[in-house]
């Protein structure tokens, strides 16, 4: 017998929706008309090198962002359309450029992401001056990429006990080193690890997008547009994934574990 409310239960049923849907891939198809692993295989094994490389710069850039000012911003709500319009510009300016202009936007497009998942925290009633609630907003990125087809092995309660370890690790690490020194050592195995998993991850999803966005008729508008379906489906993962940690708050983990588990899919 569960304690969580009707509106509660509702809230865990949207968000089991959007964490146990391979959302982001699916948008991408529907928007191009055919499938993106179609495209990923036109792509050379060099621009899929630079795609791996850029994803992980980006992430190590948002490690920066999420340990040294996360915590400094004002709380003034979410600002889901704000975001989406700056990376919908982002997305155009990279589109317009080719590949070059794509793997320049990504680290900032993925910065923009990294704020607006923070806001989605805040709202979500996550203390941003702790050091895991910062890396919280990281795994995102790991949670919101997960292609079809993939088994149960995946889903969002597995990734997430196997993510929750690396942070712990990384919460660690950073409390004994401090901020300065243990950014100035991210091949520190407790970093290494934490962004390796989520680079793994994300940058699949990233490669699908600059594979979308390198198809001849995309240009600036194609670029605008995935760009746009990107950030929204980081936002409502962002909504998900914080959701259920303030049900955690309120009602114990494993409580909400089992009604996540017991609510069924669409």
């Amino acid at each position: 017998m569960t304690n969580l409310s009707e509106e509660e239960l509702g809230d865990l049923g949207r968000a089991r929706q959007i964490l146990e849907h391979p959302g982001v891939v699916v948008r991408l198809t529907d928007y191009l008309g055919l499938p993106v692993e179609g495209l990923l295989r036109r792509l050379p094994e060099r621009a899929r090198r630079a795609v791996a490389d850029a994803t992980r710069t980006a992430l190590e850039r948002s490690l920066d962002l999420a340990l040294r000012s996360l915590e400094r911003r004002s709380s003034r709500g979410v600002s889901d359309w704000l975001h989406r319009g700056v990376v919908a510009t982002s997305g155009a300016l990279g589109g317009a450029a080719g590949l070059p202009g794509l793997l320049l936007e990504l680290p900032f497009s993925v910065t923009v992401m990294l704020r607006s998942i923070a806001d989605h925290a805040r709202a979500a009633g996550e203390d941003l001056t702790e050091v895991a609630s910062q890396l919280e907003c990281l795994t995102v990125f790991a949670y919101g990429s997960r292609r079809p087809g993939q088994g149960s092995e995946s889903g969002y309660l597995a990734a997430r006990l196997t993510l929750g370890r690396a942070v712990a690790r990384a919460s660690e690490f950073i409390a004994e080193r401090g901020v300065a020194e243990a950014l100035s050592e991210k091949s520190a195995p407790a970093l290494a690890q934490l962004v390796g998993r989520i680079a793994q991850r994300l940058g699949t999803t990233v490669a699908d997008k600059v594979a979308a966005q390198l198809v001849p008729l995309a240009g600036a508008l194609g670029g605008a547009t995935l760009n746009t379906l990107f950030i929204h489906h980081y936002q409502d993962t962002a909504w998900a994934h914080f959701t259920l940690r303030r049900l955690e708050r309120m009602h114990g983990t494993s409580a909400v574990e089992d009604a996540y588990r017991a609510t069924p899919l669409g």
